[in-house]
């Protein structure tokens, strides 16, 4: 059995225990994995450290550090970065060929295109997903 921090769209934070890893992968791509919150199957796994408790110990948790500060890197990146969603690498790749203004962006992309921007000197930097903000809500 496995234990996993797990954090939905929502930015909700909960655990769950899993047969194996294999396990928490096909039960999250079935849509079984549910937030307890909010209901949303809409989930990632969230950066975990093992909580050592001693009675030198009365700060918070690793754990709870960790979760914080991952939380405050999704904020900046929210508050401070244009989400441009799939358009990630083409946007990144017109900035840095100067056809459009340079500004701050973040959005998806494959792992391949990632590289390739690498390898042409583009600036970019893959998040991983317990840093990665959830696209913003679109407006109905």
């Amino acid at each position: 059995m496995i234990k996993y921090a797990l954090l939905c769209d929502e930015e909700h934070t909960f655990e769950a225990w899993f047969s194996s890893s294999d396990g928490y992968d096909e039960q999250v791509q079935r849509g079984l994995v549910e937030c307890p919150h909010c209901g949303s199957t809409q989930v990632r796994k969230a950066l975990m450290a093992p909580a050592v408790s001693t009675s030198r110990n009365k700060e918070a948790s690793p754990e709870a550090q960790m979760r914080a500060m991952a939380a405050k890197v999704r904020s900046h990146i929210r508050e401070n970065y244009d989400y441009v969603g799939e358009d990630f690498a083409s946007e990144a790749r017109a900035m840095h060929e100067g056809e459009k203004p340079e500004r701050l962006i973040y959005g998806e992309t494959s792992a391949a295109e990632s590289q390739s921007l690498q390898e042409d000197g583009v600036p970019v930097t893959p998040l991983p997903d317990a840093l990665a903000p959830t696209p913003p809500k679109k407006a109905n």
